[in-house]
């Protein structure tokens, strides 16, 4: 794995996915951020549908998505956010009220935020359901495309919370659709430890989660990677071979993914 090793300079030489780096979080929460919006306003200039795959996590770039919105009026009338995921406990959503809750966090920091004259209707807000699973892939059916997925790398390569099998081939991988989901290990000690203080027996094992099959067939998909532990996880998504134990690398096929990185991850640790 001599990719661990390659410094800031090896790190952009020859990816196997596009990789812009920036000075800091901010600018990658900014970028996303004007990729959102500039998606929303073509589609509205041609009086289309907007279709975005959004996450809870990363979550910086929805403060300045709200406040070009509501500064500059632009219309989401017509856009869809399609969340990428949400904890379930006992075979239904996690309590809303419960400060893990991806709901929660949409409803109260994004949606609450943005003027009333501009939000899209309540029905065009859509988290996966763990009691219809058949929802977003018939509402994308109908829909008939993604613009764009934002989201970010788990530690273990996963993104949404498609999560490692390497009993399933690429192929097979690629296909899978959106479903109710078992959390690694890994992605519940790191998640506890940005949301439970490291508590991790009291994260939920399980979630609901869209497909790799929906977010390869976005048109556009744009990941950000800005923690110290990033630093393997964008060597590895840049340069390992595609394998289902670390699914972003299923990615490098797609014809227009990019990956938004801070000068801090491209730089070499000492520890790496």
């Amino acid at each position: 794995m001599h990719y661990y090793h390659f410094d800031e300079n090896q790190l952009v030489e020859n990816p196997k996915m596009a990789v812009t780096i920036l000075p800091d979080n901010l600018q990658i929460f900014k970028e996303m951020a004007r990729e959102m919006i500039e998606t929303i306003e073509e589609n509205n200039l041609l009086q289309q549908s907007s279709v975005l795959i959004v996450p809870v996590g990363p979550v910086g770039q929805y403060s300045y998505f709200v406040e070009e919105v509501n500064t500059r009026q632009i219309s989401l009338k017509k856009t869809w956010f399609i969340n990428m995921d949400e904890y379930v406990v006992n075979h239904e959503w996690i309590d809303q009220k419960n400060l893990l809750s991806f709901r929660k966090f949409m409803n109260e920091e994004v949606y609450a935020k943005i003027d009333a004259n501009l939000i899209m209707p309540v029905q065009q807000r859509v988290f996966p359901n763990p009691n219809d699973i058949e929802e977003i892939p018939t509402l994308l059916a109908q829909l008939g495309k993604i613009d764009l997925v934002i989201g970010g790398i788990g530690v273990n390569g996963h993104v949404a919370f498609n999560e490692p099998n390497s009993s399933l081939t690429v192929e097979e991988y690629l296909q899978l659709p959106t479903r109710l989901q078992e959390i690694a290990f890994e992605t519940r000690v790191v998640n506890a430890v940005a949301s439970l203080h490291g508590a991790y027996e009291l994260m939920p094992t399980m979630c609901v989660t869209v497909g790799m099959k929906e977010i390869y067939s976005a048109k556009k998909i744009r990941l950000g990677v800005f923690r110290d532990w990033h630093r393997s996880v964008i060597r590895k998504a840049l340069y390992a071979e595609p394998t289902t134990a670390f699914p972003v690398t299923l990615l490098q096929s797609h014809e227009n993914i990019q990956i938004y990185c801070t000068k801090f991850v491209a730089q070499l640790s000492d520890s790496l």
